[in-house]
């Protein structure tokens, strides 16, 4: 094989959570980009199939469907369902992730839960329900997304960086189980992007200056910046590559 081809995902399914805005939909049209057949699975079913739409309209193949992950049950039918009517089940990001800003001293029970449902509960069964296809299959990818918040603190995000911690651990748990089965267990950690997640920061001028002067390459990183690292993580290129986190956050962590 061609080192370039290494990188196609061609003929590859590929199912991203959370793909009807912000990161995630820019993950959705990277994986179609490079060939794959995506699944656009969301909450939001709407913003899902609008996704998708927008990928065929491009070219690519994508279907929008709605999937819930604090649902395990729920999340591992569907994941059955897609294997069965597309052929396979090869690539999954776990994209799906909440925020409730708030100090860590007036963080009520129901904030905690939401987060930690979707964050990090969501994260693992769902995980879960796509390696027990990939065993079967005796290879697969699972990409998991990660934060600034999985290497420092960040304030007023306590049950946030909590979870993204947490996503590191079970990364590297789930690589080293999963890896006689030929799975590769990465994740990703974006810095500060701009987001509908992350919009309430920089619409304060004091966050968004103590952000943007934090980033060494000069600027907030765009969806485009994290695509080659998500490719990689997805494709065969990265086969001896488990258990991992690939921080893409223009500089941040090293200064």
């Amino acid at each position: 094989m061609n080192f370039l081809e290494r990188y196609s995902l061609a003929g590859k399914v590929a199912v991203v959570t959370g793909a009807a805005r912000g990161l995630g939909e820019g993950y959705a049209h990277g994986l179609a980009a490079a060939g794959a057949k995506v699944v656009c699975a969301d909450i939001n079913t709407e913003g899902a199939e609008k996704t998708a739409a927008a990928i065929t309209a491009e070219g690519g193949r994508a279907q929008g469907i709605f999937l819930d992950v604090t649902n395990p049950s729920g999340v591992s039918e569907r994941f059955e369902r897609i294997a069965a009517e597309l052929g396979s089940l090869d690539i999954l990001v776990n994209n799906a992730g909440v925020e409730d800003i708030n100090d860590f001293v007036s963080v009520t029970e129901e904030q905690y839960d939401k987060i930690m449902g979707v964050n990090l509960r969501g994260v693992f069964f769902t995980s879960q329900a796509a390696a027990k296809i990939m065993i079967r299959q005796n290879r697969g990818k699972i990409v998991n997304i990660g934060s600034l918040g999985s290497a420092i603190g960040l304030s007023q995000s306590s049950v946030y960086c909590g979870t993204k911690g947490g996503v590191v651990q079970i990364t590297k748990t789930m690589a080293i189980e999963l890896a006689k089965y030929n799975i590769q267990v990465n994740a990703m950690g974006p810095g500060y992007f701009r987001t509908p997640m992350t919009e309430p920061f920089f619409q304060d001028p004091e966050h968004r200056k103590w952000i943007e002067e934090r980033i060494p390459a000069g600027r907030v990183g765009t969806a485009d910046d994290l695509l080659g690292t998500l490719v990689f993580l997805s494709s065969s290129a990265s086969d001896y590559l488990t258990g991992q986190i690939v921080y893409i956050d223009g500089g941040w962590l090293a200064s």
